[in-house]
């Protein structure tokens, strides 16, 4: 009997570490990223095509430094680094919509073996529009709704796309000191929001916007025609009017859009609920129970938006899946 249990444990462990040494009979892919905060949504990525073949391993640009970011990511590239077996995962930031005049961009769209969000960073995602009462209910734990997210986001980027355009023509040309992207989003950002009317941010930001418009109509009336033009190809490239947002700076976005919407809502969801607890406790010291357990499982909005993975469903990162699984086909293909 001693003995078939110790032969039964003993396949079993032989087994498991079979499955240990599977890996190693696995196509490694290293997949360089930018910076800490990006490890985690392209690990959530390439997670989904790991397969019997291959598997990733996501790093950091450098191992044998502390150098970060999108040129030290890239930079394989111009050599012979990146390939079937490295690739390079970065932010598109404004290179995918230069489409080619620079460098980087022609880099990154045109490489297969560079990957980028097509939304400008992944804060973007994070602030994806569908996930964001999902955000408040999971720091709050309190599920009404204040203001509808998706349709708010809706309208905020149909104000800002015509401006956005203009940003996007300047940038393309070069023509920095005129309208920089710190002028465009000095104009896009929200300062308060008044929960009762939440439109008065939307009206504010339009007001700006459309000072800045005419600002730039008037005195750079020369490229108006040229301005209409980059309109259309934006929306080819899929900067639809109603999803700006995803393509403006997503630093920008996370702390100036985003949590200028979503503190004030989660402020007073946390209070209703506190409010509830004061209400319906039956004495003082159940009251206070109640309100140091409710409190003790709040979350951090900043900590739940930087863990989001709610924004799958986006047709960007839908797009994005696909070309991962282009190029794992691909490789396939050449076996």
């Amino acid at each position: 009997m001693g003995k078939r249990l110790a032969d039964n444990i003993s396949s079993q462990y032989i087994a498991a570490a079979n499955l240990l040494r599977s890996k190693k009979a696995r196509k490694k892919i290293v997949a360089y990223v930018e910076s800490y905060d990006d490890v985690f949504f392209w690990r959530t990525l390439l997670s989904e095509f790991e397969n019997d073949e291959y598997y990733f391993e996501v790093m950091l640009p450098s191992s044998e430094s502390l150098v970060k970011g999108k040129k030290a990511a890239l930079m394989n590239s111009l050599g012979s680094g990146l390939g079937q077996n490295m690739i390079a995962c970065v932010d598109a930031d404004y290179d995918y919509l230069l489409q080619d005049s620079t460098n980087t961009s022609r880099q990154i769209n045109h490489s297969q073996y560079v990957f980028h969000t097509y939304a400008y960073a992944i804060e973007n995602f994070q602030c994806y529009a569908e996930s964001l009462h999902d955000i408040c209910v999971q720091a709050t734990l309190n599920d009404r709704v204040i203001i509808d997210l998706p349709i708010f986001m809706k309208l905020y980027s149909q104000t800002i796309f015509p401006l956005f355009a203009w940003s996007i023509w300047f940038y393309r040309k070069r023509i920095l000191n005129k309208f920089s992207i710190t002028d465009f989003n000095n104009t896009v950002r929200i300062d308060t929001v008044n929960l009762r009317h939440p439109e008065e941010a939307l009206n504010s930001v339009a007001n700006r916007v459309r000072r800045k418009l005419n600002w730039l109509e008037n005195r750079f009336s020369r490229y108006r025609n040229g301005v209409d033009t980059l309109q259309n190809e934006l929306k080819q490239l899929g900067v639809a009017p109603e999803t700006t947002y995803l393509f403006i700076q997503g630093h920008n976005l996370f702390e100036n859009v985003v949590l200028k919407l979503l503190y004030p809502i989660c402020a007073q969801l946390r209070r209703e609920r506190e409010l509830e607890i004061k209400m319906l406790a039956e004495h003082n010291q159940q009251m206070q129970n109640e309100l140091t357990c409710y409190q003790h499982s709040q979350t951090g909005i900043n900590f739940i938006l930087k863990k989001n993975t709610a924004y799958k469903d986006a047709p960007l990162y839908q797009r994005l899946r696909d070309d991962i699984r282009h190029f794992l086909d691909h490789l396939s293909s050449k076996k």
